[in-house]
């Protein structure tokens, strides 16, 4: 059977950067940050109160009215998100519309690390406060991490592969590359996948306090994300989706879609380790990279960019570096890196739908974001971090890894498409 190629033909963004992809690239490129105070609630119990949050969010822009008063904040985003990558694409919301689409053959992966947790909480209190007879007949369908990708398919008409992929923090980097394959196999020709978070919760912000995985710089949050620096004490929560469209390169071209990039590789392993660090020699990670580049048909030397998990924490960062050495040897101080997660925060199961867009706009316009807040080098993280100015650079091939509690690997691997 020939080869099915898989390209990129559309992305969507919504962040505490930017509620689109040109927005949040240029605070990318530039160096701004989205984190600060949070005002959801009052955060003064907790050890953190800083986050990313999305302000002026209205959902009633990308759904209706109703829809938008249904869904839990994180399916909201995850909408947007894909309103936004379908338009890129040139495609109508509704795919019905569209009469030369095969519905069967595109289908959906849009993932979630822990879904609808407001719903949860919400409901939770109403059973407490006013009895089980008083808790939503939504608080089911709200609260899994299956129904964004479950009402973009409702949405669209979307009838293809369809599920949700949770993994933690790797949860939208597996999305994309488990539809990759879904193309590759011809079991799809079009797929809208990615991740989406809206954790910025009392329960979710005290339990990651009390784990001390997250920043404490509560009095200069702008400067608190600082992956890879010295003096890095855990990250930034924050809130979003990123959504992209694959398809198979000849369904694109026929329909003549502008194809912003290939996907060319995905890697997926397991620590076998512990269900919050890393495995400290860096193997896990390092093989994910590893069988990316294997699919891809690359030579490490080949690679140019490379999107890193980065969270900010002394652990993953320490380890990250080591599994980059792992899989890229000598090659890896020439690398181009950079984690963008000083600027975002860390979206948890979105991060890989922000970070894979990140690395395709960094094949698109030849620049490197930058890692913003590195202030003093980590003696054993001492690769090219790109610090703290974006860099002008061909950037031919780019490599997203997410790394997530329980001990999983993703990383995927785009590409600068030519014929």
């Amino acid at each position: 059977m020939k080869e099915r190629r898989v390209v990129v033909t559309g992305y969507g963004v919504i962040s505490c950067v930017g509620k689109s992809v040109p927005e949040f690239w240029e605070s990318l490129v530039e160096g701004r940050c989205g984190l600060g105070p949070i005002t959801r609630f009052d955060a003064s119990m907790c050890r953190t109160q800083i986050a990313g949050e999305i302000a002026d969010f209205d959902p009633a822009l990308y759904m209706s009215a109703k829809d938008a008063r249904r869904h839990d904040r994180f399916c909201q985003l995850a909408i947007a998100a894909s309103v936004e990558a379908l338009k890129t694409a040139g495609l109508p919301v509704d795919l019905r519309e569209n009469t030369e689409l095969d519905l069967t053959r595109t289908g959906v992966i849009v993932s979630s690390g822990i879904g609808g947790l407001r719903t949860l909480c919400d409901q939770y209190e109403i059973l407490l406060n006013r009895g089980a007879d008083r808790v939503s007949p939504l608080l089911i369908p709200n609260m899994i991490g299956d129904i964004a990708s479950g009402n973009i398919s409702i949405m669209t008409g979307a009838a293809g592969p369809n599920m949700c992929i949770t993994t933690a923090c790797a949860s939208g980097c597996h999305a994309i590359g488990e539809s990759m394959w879904m193309i590759k196999r011809d079991d799809a020709d079009m797929m809208i996948c990615g991740g989406a978070e809206a954790p910025v919760l009392p329960v979710a912000v005290g339990g990651f306090s009390a784990m001390k995985a997250m920043s404490q710089r509560n009095d200069d949050p702008k400067h608190a994300s600082r992956p890879f620096d010295l003096n890095r004490d855990g990250f930034v929560m924050s809130e979003g989706a990123g959504v992209l469209i694959l398809e198979e390169l000849e369904h694109a071209k026929r329909r003549g879609a502008t194809i912003l990039a290939e996907m060319v590789g995905y890697g997926a392993t397991g620590d076998a380790y512990h269900i919050t660090s890393p495995a400290p020699d860096g193997n896990g990670g390092g093989r994910a990279m590893q069988m990316a580049l294997r699919h891809a048909n690359m030579r490490p030397e080949e690679l140019d960019y490379i999107n890193a998990h980065g969270t900010s924490t002394h652990l993953n960062d320490k380890f990250e570096t080591l599994a980059i050495k792992h899989c890229f040897g000598e090659h890896a101080y020439k690398l181009a890196i950079s984690s963008t997660k000083g600027q975002t925060g860390h979206g948890l199961g979105a991060a890989g739908g922000f970070e894979c867009i990140a690395c395709i706009k960094a094949i698109e316009t030849g620049i490197v974001p930058p890692t913003i807040n590195y202030e003093t080098p980590d003696p054993e993280c001492d690769l090219n971090y790109t610090p703290n100015k974006a860099v002008k650079r061909e950037i031919k091939t780019a490599l997203n890894t997410n790394l997530g509690f329980g001990g999983h690997n993703a990383a995927v691997i785009f590409k600068k498409y030519e014929e």
